[in-house]
C-alpha cells in the first residue's frame, strides 16, 4: 500500500491526534471511514538521523485507546503467549517481522542515520528480539496498513467497535 501525499491539512489532523507535531511521516496508508488517518507511515530516520523503528504509526485516538485498553489487561502477555503456543500466529510475526525490515530497508535507501544502519533490522514496532511482542499498538498499525497480517489482525478483532460513530481526530 502506497502512502497518500502529505497535505498541510492531514499533517494537521495528525498533529492533533498526537498532540505534537510528527518527526518522520511519509504520507497517511489507512483512513478511517470519516477520512481522517488512520496509520501512518514513518521514515526510518527522522531529520536528525535519529532512527524511529515505527513504519506505521497508529493515529486514529479510537484506535490508540482500544489498544492501549487492551495492552492495560496484559494484551502484550497473552499475545505473546498465544504467539508461541499457535504456529499461525509464530509464522505470522515472523513473516511480518521480515516484511518490515524489508520495507524499512527499502524506505532508507542509502541512509543510515545516526545507527549506522542497525535499527533497519527491528522488526514491528521496533522489537529487537525474534518472536516477541512490543508493542500491540505497532502490530494494528502494521495489520492495517498491510492486510493478510495475521496476528495484528487478531488484536483488532478485539477491538470493538473498530471505528466510533463519529469522527474523534475533529
Amino acid at each position: 500500500m502506497l502512502p497518500s501525499v502529505v497535505t498541510d491539512a492531514d499533517r494537521a489532523v495528525v498533529a492533533r491526534q498526537l498532540g505534537r507535531e510528527p518527526r518522520t511521516l511519509r504520507g497517511v496508508v489507512v483512513r478511517c471511514p470519516f477520512g481522517a488517518p488512520a496509520v501512518t507511515e514513518q521514515s526510518p530516520y527522522g531529520r536528525d538521523g535519529e532512527p524511529f523503528p515505527t513504519t506505521y504509526y497508529l493515529t486514529c485516538r479510537h484506535l490508540v485507546a482500544a489498544v492501549s485498553r487492551l495492552e492495560a489487561a496484559g494484551g502484550v502477555e497473552r499475545w505473546s503467549d498465544a504467539m508461541r503456543a499457535d504456529p499461525v500466529l509464530g509464522a505470522s510475526l515472523a513473516a511480518g517481522d521480515e516484511e518490515q525490515r524489508r520495507i524499512r530497508t527499502e524506505l532508507a535507501g542509502d541512509a543510515t542515520g545516526s545507527d549506522g544502519g542497525a535499527s533497519l533490522d527491528y522488526g514491528i514496532g521496533g522489537s529487537r528480539r525474534t518472536g516477541s511482542l512490543k508493542c500491540l499498538h505497532a502490530h494494528v498499525a502494521f495489520a492495517l496498513a498491510r492486510p493478510g497480517y495475521e496476528l495484528g489482525e487478531r488484536v483488532l478483532g478485539e477491538v470493538e467497535p473498530r471505528w466510533p460513530e463519529r469522527c474523534c481526530s475533529e
